[in-house]
């Protein structure tokens, strides 16, 4: 349970027990259950749409959800996005790529491109029924999460340190394995549009991070939080066309 109450503190701003052990290997073993903290945001946003839509028109439920799901998150994969965006479309070379996303500044690329990430979160939630946005809600963090365990244990790491490093380094041969077997429990009872769905966004995770250590020579934790909105994006899109 330590393991998953560290990596429940670092994904999310919950704070269940009261923790100051934060090594790297700890960070490491968090990785396994990451999947089943996708499972407790999703629940949380999916009982916050279940309440709300029922007296709350569509477009402002879907403000509140993006508000909320940013709160519970502590912005953490809205800062990486911003600073994978300013990196990847810099059109710098990979060093320099690299200097620009360590930067705590944001730039042109990583406003815009999350200026649009918002826009396509709230028009896709906005147009959901609310019986699918329940579902889209409770499956899409659990996606973003297992494309980020995929990158974080199939792909290398693009610097000699960092925080990131921590969760290749110790993330243990199991972690893929585990986070999967959590997936495939929570989605088989939705049937088939859901597996759809989340396949198909974890694959749009997986090419996402391709891409990305391609570019980059490796993933880095802001490229992690990149691919985990990207996979929650596509989630979304899947279960409204």
């Amino acid at each position: 349970m330590k393991d998953f109450f560290t990596g429940l503190q670092f994904l999310t701003r919950i704070r269940i027990v009261e923790q100051t052990d934060w090594s790297p290997d700890s960070f490491g073993r968090s990785v396994k259950y990451f999947t089943l903290i996708g499972v407790v945001i999703g629940l949380l946003l999916a009982g916050l749409a279940y309440v709300f839509a029922q007296f709350l028109p569509s477009h402002v439920l879907a403000a509140v959800i993006i508000i909320a799901e940013i709160i519970l998150t502590g912005g953490l994969h809205c800062d990486g996005f911003m600073d994978t965006a300013d990196g990847v479309f810099s059109g710098r070379s990979r060093e320099r790529m690299l200097e620009i996303m360590k930067d705590s500044r944001v730039g042109a690329n990583g406003v815009v491109a999350f200026g649009l990430l918002l826009l396509l979160k709230y028009s896709l939630i906005a147009d959901m029924a609310p019986a699918t946005l329940i579902t889209a809600l409770f499956l899409m963090p659990v996606a973003g999460r297992m494309a980020m365990v995929i990158s974080i244990t199939s792909f290398p790491y693009a610097r000699p340190d960092g925080m990131g490093k921590a969760f290749a380094q110790y993330a243990g041969r199991t972690t893929l394995v585990i986070a999967g077997i959590i997936v495939l429990i929570t989605i088989i009872p939705f049937g088939m549009q859901a597996a759809i769905s989340a396949g198909s966004a974890v694959l749009a995770g997986v090419l996402s991070a391709r891409y990305f250590a391609k570019v980059l020579g490796g993933l880095t934790g802001d490229t992690y939080g990149a691919i985990t909105e990207i996979t929650e994006l596509v989630a979304l899109l899947v279960f409204i066309i």
